[in-house]
């Protein structure tokens, strides 16, 4: 047996280097002496057992590479990664690899095999086997491979070095924001049949991994419903707690330093954007295309999704994993129910069970760091909520405030029309169409309700789904009168088709979560702000986005 070359050992067993080790002590000097006396050669073969020859062959291994490990033996037989193939055919095998395997069109080795072999037979030459090309396959770096075949941003999410993450120092300096469509079907709550699956929307806060808030809604992620979970989060949890007859802590609230957002839409619209400008808070949006600078929340959704998963009604993670199971048959959890159970879920186990990138649960994290440093609050509690709503700028004129169509009216605005102050900011809840919230020019808000107060509260999405209609049925103009109307013509008949379709259900249940949410009046007067309700945990309507000292380490 060869002594082995060192750049090709791995992991010698103990036997083995330990043998080596002793070889090594009396081969060390012997190599290291300028001259080599036979006696001593002898004396060196008596010793290890061996015979002089071999003596002479280690001495020329240390003498190459001096070290322990040159006294390895090389086990007998082809080395590792050698070739005994033609030149020629290797040549052939690789030109083909390049051409055909690492490609994005991404051809099995069968086709890359057939390739091969047609190639030799046309050159005379005798096709390699199956193995040895698969040997010259797998010799090319993994990166190689995946960058030609999957691209170079796949090879990037592989293979790049993963930051260890964002350096917080503080609960609150630094919250993530983050959407998943949840792997459940949920049912209406009085016909029990399939309405779809929600969305849910959390807040987490990086430096204790406690969730901020959680918000589900039967919509895709929206300005709105990025509004609403920054509400929760920021605000106490008592009201939203006693309204689901949860008896579970959940003492995480306050204003955040710092919200770490993607780079959706609802993040990037004037809603938020203002909204988080007006309470002192700073965006910082990860880089596009990252998905790993959101691995906190990321993770916590997958934890969460896995959870899911073991409720009847899941649709799993893919269709592969959920076989034959009847995701729709089988689901049997209403909205308010899957929201209270998530709840429970995060508020129970995932706050008290030890963290692992922690070392202790995170609401004892929570505990210890919020306990020395004040909270930061919003000044107004109520008025949180409509700093983050949508909004359009608008004319006061004689006849009130338009918007959408509709005509909103209040005595307040009275002197607005002779001063004049051009356009000014209307806040609207698309859950709530009754009432807009007008932003005077010294900051305060007027709540204006309908000019005609006996029509009744709709959404922001039958008012879309009321005007495409007219439009269909070839409207040119659509006054305020024939939206209500078909609005309701529309309730009517998702009543009547609620047993039959899964869709009309899903838009039922649209409406009476955003009944339950609905804001109620408010008699305040100008200059001293519209009260909002703390209900920030019902469903949005669907409303289209509007228009650092983070460190990574």
């Amino acid at each position: 047996m060869e002594p082995a070359n060192p750049a090709s050992v791995h992991g010698p067993s103990d036997k083995e280097w330990a043998e080596a080790v002793k070889k090594a002590a009396v081969i060390r000097p012997l190599a290291e002496s300028a001259r080599l006396g036979r006696a001593a050669v002898k004396a060196a073969a008596q010793t290890l057992g061996l015979s002089v020859p071999r003596i002479y062959v280690l001495v020329r291994a240390f003498r190459s590479c001096p070290g322990t490990t040159s006294m390895l033996l090389r086990p007998p037989g082809q080395a590792a990664g050698a070739r005994r193939l033609d030149p020629t055919i290797d040549a052939l095998i690789e030109a083909a690899i390049s051409a055909i395997y690492l490609t994005p069109e991404r051809p099995t080795m069968k086709r890359l095999f057939r390739q091969v072999r047609q190639d030799c037979r046309a050159a005379g030459l005798k096709a390699p086997s199956m193995k040895a090309l698969r040997a010259r396959v797998t010799a090319r770096s993994l990166r190689e491979r995946t960058r030609s075949r999957e691209g170079a941003e796949a090879a990037g999410n592989r293979f790049r070095l993963v930051k260890s993450g964002l350096r917080t120092e503080r609960p609150l300096q630094v919250v993530q924001i983050d959407h998943t469509k949840v792997d459940i079907m949920l049912v209406d709550d009085v016909t029990r049949a399939s309405i779809g699956r929600p969305w849910l929307t959390l807040v987490l806060d990086v430096h204790t991994r406690m969730v901020l808030g959680l918000y589900l809604s039967l919509d895709a992620p929206c300005a709105t419903s990025a509004a609403l979970a920054v509400a929760q989060a920021v605000l106490p949890k008592t009201a939203w707690l006693a309204d689901r007859a949860l008896e579970l802590s959940w003492a995480a609230h306050g204003l955040p330093e710092i919200i770490h957002v993607d780079n959706g839409r609802e993040f990037h619209s004037r809603a938020f954007e203002r909204g988080c400008q007006q309470h002192g808070i700073r965006i910082e949006y990860r880089p596009p295309a990252t998905p790993r600078f959101g691995g906190h929340i990321e993770r916590l959704m997958g934890t969460l999704m896995g959870r899911v998963h073991a409720l009847p009604g899941s649709t799993s993670s893919n269709v592969v994993s959920r076989g034959v199971y009847d995701a729709e048959a089988r689901a049997v959890l209403s909205f308010r129910e899957f929201e209270r159970i998530l709840a429970l879920e995060v508020l129970g186990s995932y706050h008290n069970e030890i963290h692992s990138a922690l070392g202790r649960t995170p609401a004892a994290a929570w505990a210890d760091g919020a306990s020395g440093m004040p909270l930061r609050g919003p000044a107004d509690a109520a008025a949180l909520l409509r700093d983050f709503l949508p909004f359009e700028e608008r004319v006061v004129r004689r006849d009130g405030v338009r918007l959408f169509g509709i005509i909103y009216l209040d005595g307040t605005l009275a002197h607005l029309v002779d001063h004049g102050p051009g356009k000014l900011r209307v806040k609207y809840d698309p859950r709530d169409l009754s009432a807009v919230f007008v932003e005077l020019p010294g900051g305060e808000h007027v709540r204006v309700p309908y000019a005609d107060i006996s029509r009744q509260p709709i959404t922001l999405w039958e008012h879309r789904e009321a005007v495409r209609r007219l439009r269909a049925e070839g409207r040119r103009s659509v006054d305020e009168h024939a939206i209500f109307a078909a609005v309701a013509e529309q309730r009517r008949v998702l009543l009547e088709a609620q047993s039959r379709s899964k869709a009309a259900r899903r838009a039922v249940a649209r409406v009476e979560t955003a009944t339950r949410a609905a804001m109620p009046p408010n008699p305040k007067a100008a200059g001293q702000g519209g009260d909002l309700r703390d209900d920030d945990a019902k469903v949005p309507m669907p409303i289209e986005g509007e228009g650092s000292g983070v460190e990574f380490w």
